[in-house]
């Protein structure tokens, strides 16, 4: 289920009678049709054991489910949204930048640990993102939110990207994440500028970057 564009702060998806997607609840701006909107308790796609450990892990966001036959228009608090078209791969997001994304996609929560052991536990306690992220598996379209736009920079064997843990908004493939420091002259003269700590990212797919250091 494509999502339409309307401009860098709004989209549109159109449903079909069978279709069904989920959004972040009070996303919707407007609709035309006969949509319902329910609470979804059920932890999307991933059923209760997905919604009981993104609980668990203080990674849930509250999610509505959105059925029926029409178009709907969602945005929220003025972000610019991103959309992600994945093919059967996965998609590592935090959950409150996730504004919709289409009902056939596969959720569940992942331990940062597991990504770079001991280091990716330090990256969710220096970002402020948490131990855990959510994950989106599947054919499907995701819509995520950013402050002031977004930038997609593919990841390669060899070719790795280094980003500013502050500015990472998502990334998917077959990609390793640790943290690493850059201490300069600057660190050690006391004058640094606050970018002493990147997220390494390596392997094979994507990374999505905000172009600000400000959090949702």
């Amino acid at each position: 289920m494509p999502f339409r564009e309307i401009n860098s702060k709004m989209v549109e998806a159109t449903l079909a009678p069978g279709q069904k997607l989920f959004s972040q609840r009070g996303a919707m701006l407007a609709y035309r049709g006969e949509v319902s909107f329910t609470p979804n308790i059920q932890g999307g796609q991933g059923g209760v054991a997905s919604m009981i450990g993104r609980r668990v892990a203080g990674e849930a966001a509250p999610l509505m489910t959105v059925e029926g036959s029409g178009t709907v228009m969602f945005g929220h608090g003025g972000h610019h949204i991103q959309v992600i078209e994945l093919a059967g791969d996965t998609l590592y997001v935090e959950a409150d930048r996730l504004l919709a994304f289409d009902g056939t996609l596969r959720q569940g929560t992942m331990f940062m640990g597991s990504q770079g052991g001991v280091m990716g536990m330090v990256r969710g306690q220096v970002t402020g993102q948490g131990l855990f992220t959510t994950t989106l598996t599947g054919h499907g379209a995701v819509a995520v939110m950013a402050h002031g736009g977004v930038i997609e920079l593919p990841i390669a064997p060899g070719r790795d990207v280094h980003v500013d843990p502050q500015a990472y908004v998502a990334h998917h493939g077959e990609v390793r994440n640790k943290l690493s420091t850059a201490v300069g002259w600057r660190d050690m003269a006391g004058r640094g500028s606050g970018e002493a700590f990147q997220l390494e990212l390596s392997g094979s797919g994507a990374v999505y970057v905000q172009a600000s250091e400000e959090k949702l």
